[in-house]
């Protein structure tokens, strides 16, 4: 099978024999596989016509136990999402049914999130074939080297962090 990724660098090499491509490798790879991987989960959700950002907080409301309630902020926080489109992909979780909200009682301005019965169900419903498909992404690797690629992913996020 050819490596697009490979091509590119091969091009680069080359064209501009100074430069070291290699880092473009590894970044490339990356970026694509989260690409590929981006769409796999869109065609789990379509059914639900449900996006990923929407799917990721009601796992984490899920994922939280029992009758959690999270601020906006502390939701945006724990599903690793911006601040900026929480509240509209808040809105439309609860015109679906999937999120209540209610007001902080200790502060007015603002509002905590649960998951309703529904967001629940749906969440039990998705999350099986969502592990099984993150299995099958992997399938090319033993359990050794997902741990091990797990451990330089984890680096690499590290020590990109801000």
């Amino acid at each position: 099978m050819s490596d697009p990724i490979q091509d590119v660098i091969s091009d680069w090499a080359r064209e501009r024999p100074e430069l070291a491509a290699g880092a473009m490798g590894v970044v490339g790879r990356v970026l694509r596989l989260a690409k590929l991987w981006e769409q796999r989960l869109a065609r789990l959700l379509k059914e639900h016509r449900l996006g990923a950002g929407e799917f990721d907080v009601l796992a984490t409301l899920r994922r939280q136990g029992g009758e959690c309630e999270l601020s906006p902020s502390q939701l945006a926080q724990a599903a690793m999402l911006t601040t900026g489109g929480t509240t509209n992909l808040l809105d439309r979780l609860q015109k679906r049914g999937w999120v209540a909200r209610r007001p902080n009682p200790a502060d007015r301005r603002g509002t905590f999130v649960r998951l309703t019965d529904a967001g629940r169900d749906l969440v039990d419903e998705l999350i099986g074939p969502r592990l099984a498909d993150a299995d099958e992404c992997l399938e090319a690797l033993n359990a050794k080297e997902q741990a091990r690629l797990a451990k330089l992913l984890a680096k690499l996020l590290k020590s990109g962090s801000d």
